[in-house]
């Protein structure tokens, strides 16, 4: 892949991030901004497995969207996101499916917290649709080049 400009943030631009071995099945991660975190771990530790990053990635992007959306009208008083499915075989291949999020999203009574209520299902909607880049990435697929360096 020709080398772009790094941006980070949620700008349009290259991403990249580096995978350093500790040991048997955990590494290091390290995004551009120098942040790390470790990953990995076979499901036998607390960091992070691949699959469930993949949850997380999803379901940090939508919340995103939609608390940018309506916290311009509410604070949320609660906001939680559940992302979920299932790890399954499909034609001899490794897949996530039924993949699910799920937003609980209370804001305060009133005139302004009704608007967000109002606001919520559609903002939910816009990022599935249009705006989260992760989640419309795994709808539209793409391809995904691997190669030795």
């Amino acid at each position: 892949m020709a080398q772009e400009q790094e941006t980070g943030g949620t700008g349009l631009g290259h991403r990249s991030v580096s995978m350093t071995r500790v040991e048997k099945g955990l590494y290091e991660v390290t995004n551009a901004r120098g942040g790390t975190m470790l990953v990995g771990g076979g499901g036998d530790s607390p960091e992070f497995t691949p699959v469930e990053l993949f949850l997380v990635s999803m379901a940090a992007c939508s919340a995103t969207d939609v608390d940018f959306i309506t916290e311009r009208l509410a604070q949320p008083t609660a906001f939680d996101v559940v992302s979920e499915g299932v790890k399954t075989k499909a034609d001899g291949e490794n897949v996530l499916s039924d993949i699910e999020i799920t937003f609980t999203v209370r804001f305060p009574e009133g005139a302004d917290g009704d608007r967000a209520r109002e606001r919520l299902p559609r903002a939910i909607a816009q990022s599935r649709d249009r705006l989260c880049t992760v989640s419309r990435t795994v709808q539209r697929g793409a391809p995904i080049a691997m190669h030795e360096g």
